[in-house]
């Protein structure tokens, strides 16, 4: 999940029982079972040929995979198949799968901690993406490593926002810089200096949740972006975006425009937990290889995890 270059704090919380990565598994293949139940199925006694290449392509559409992914991978396929003579539906599903990877594998890079302190993340996203909830889960990962960290209510707009980042803050036991109302670039400031004057290791500012049509909204988030520079030079150091994975190719919208405002470092993408098209990966990656941190699958703490390219397409194809 995370790639430490730093010593980590000394002052470190009980760790929990590790995780149970059959039950992350067996919850990520059912968050992406509408996709792959869509496409495995086309490999069950077909003969390889042009009906067989028509009905994956436009299961990889259904699955929001886009035009342009879904043209190269059907492309390389064809010729995957041509070359290694494959004659047997299941090895052409196998080469799928081995281009599918090859496709995501870009999108799979760990956090690194410890290139500076305060490490100061930027939360961004539109309403209902789970933002705050990610914003959660994250503190509580990162105190499990050992590192102490702070956090900033910049969604000033919105009251419930500030209410439930302080909830998690308590369950936590982590302090949250807020204010009731006010400038949320500020608060944001306040936070930076705060982090650095005391000593912590992250600092996780959110903001409020906003539509990239709504321009004098994104004008808002560039300018807590260069507030925060000015309270530390160079921060943030990471510019998240949380997609929620229901969305389909309104997720790779929202990706390219706050890309085009903020200059992304990283993905979350959550909700991938029932009705979930999971192929918009693939058309992120062909259009904009932002890397994807972490994915979500649920409510539980354990439901964030960072995102692995294989375990994610054998849950994606079946």
């Amino acid at each position: 999940m995370f790639k430490f270059l730093a010593k980590k704090s000394s002052e470190s919380p009980p760790q929990p029982a590790a995780d149970n990565s059959s039950s992350w598994l067996h919850k990520l293949r059912s968050g992406l079972a509408r996709t792959s139940s869509g496409i495995s199925t086309l490999f069950t006694g077909v003969k390889i040929g042009d009906d067989l290449y028509d009905e994956l392509e436009s299961a990889l559409l259904m699955a929001d995979a886009g035009v342009q992914a879904t043209k190269f991978l059907m492309e390389s396929l064809r010729k995957k198949v041509k070359a290694e003579q494959l004659t047997e539906a299941l090895q052409v599903k196998t080469a799928l799968h081995q281009l599918m990877l090859e496709l995501l594998l870009p999108l799979q890079k760990p956090l690194i901690i410890g290139q500076t302190s305060p490490l100061v993340i930027m939360i961004a996203g539109v309403n209902g993406a789970g933002k705050t909830t990610t914003i959660g889960k994250l503190t509580l990962h990162l105190q499990q490593n050992g590192l102490k960290v702070l956090l900033a209510a910049g969604d000033t707009f919105r009251a419930a926002a500030r209410e439930q980042l302080v909830e998690w803050g308590e369950r936590n036991h982590v302090a949250v810089i807020s204010q009731a109302s006010g400038d949320p670039a500020a608060v944001a400031f306040d936070a930076v200096q705060a982090g650095i004057a005391r000593g912590m290791d992250v600092v996780i500012i959110d903001t409020a949740g906003r539509l990239p049509t709504q321009l004098h909204l994104m004008d808002e988030l560039k300018k807590i972006q260069r507030v925060i520079g000015k309270g530390f030079p160079g921060a943030p150091h990471e510019t998240l975006l949380v997609i929620d994975g229901n969305t389909g190719q309104n997720a790779l919208a929202q990706v390219k425009a706050f890309d085009d405002a903020l200059g992304l470092t990283g993905l979350v993408v959550t909700k991938l937990d029932g009705t979930a098209k999971g192929g918009v990966l693939a058309a992120i990656v062909s259009q904009r290889p932002i890397p994807v941190y972490f994915i979500g699958v649920g409510e539980a703490i354990q439901d964030l995890q960072p995102f692995v390219a294989e375990e994610f397409v054998e849950a994606l194809l079946g």
